[in-house]
């Protein structure tokens, strides 16, 4: 079984082997590694976390490939899944479209079709961990800010003006003015459409806060 590395690594998860085989080979065509296993339990125990996208066949022995996605989710793992089903699993498809996967393909598979959708997975897998780490530095700037600079960049993003910052802070407006650009510049916010962007990306305030 190919190990996961730096480069993107798909995991296929099916009980049949020589699918499996044909997958990899098929993967490998395209400069993309692959992970092999024959059952939900092998891949849940194999860092699931390390792979850019997962095929996993809907109908396996043990876990099904419904219930496999549903213990990703429990972990928190947010690897794209492209369910792989056979006739008459369009139902199960669409159950598992509902609870977040990227997408499916039926068998036998069209070859053209099945790269474009993994191909199209890790893209957003690459956008989405990219949101993830912006957002991680947004977080660890906001938590390095002072308590009172916190304060107002909220009630900046808020809507309310300098002085009645001031007011409801008992401050000066001038205060407010010095500790709002502080902010700003602390989370590279170059104005205040940018700030309050920034601020509904951390969850600090609704999108449509009223």
């Amino acid at each position: 079984m190919t190990q996961p590395t730096a480069a993107p690594c798909i995991a296929v998860v099916d009980d049949d082997e020589a699918l499996r085989d044909s997958l990899a080979w098929l993967l490998d065509s395209v400069g993309l590694a692959t992970g092999a296993f024959a059952d939900g339990e092998a891949f849940l125990a194999a860092e699931p976390d390390a792979f850019g996208t997962v095929l996993l066949d809907v109908r396996m022995p043990g876990l099904s490939g419904l219930q496999v996605q549903q213990r990703l989710i429990e972990r928190g793992v947010s690897v794209p899944i492209i369910f792989m089903t056979g006739h008459g699993d369009v139902p199960m498809a669409v159950a598992a479209l509902k609870a977040g996967a990227f997408d499916f393909i039926e068998k036998p598979f069209n070859q053209q079709q099945l790269i474009d959708a993994v191909q199209q997975a890790l893209a957003e897998h690459q956008r989405q961990r990219a949101l993830r780490q912006r957002i991680d530095t947004l977080r660890a700037r906001y938590d390095a800010l002072r308590p009172k600079e916190r304060d107002i960049l909220v009630l900046v993003a808020e809507g309310m003006t300098s002085r009645e910052i001031a007011e409801h802070l008992d401050v000066s407006a001038k205060t407010v003015e010095v500790y709002r650009l502080r902010a700003m510049k602390a989370l590279g916010a170059a104005n205040l459409a940018e700030l309050v962007r920034l601020c509904v990306a951390l969850g600090l305030v609704e999108p449509l806060a009223e």
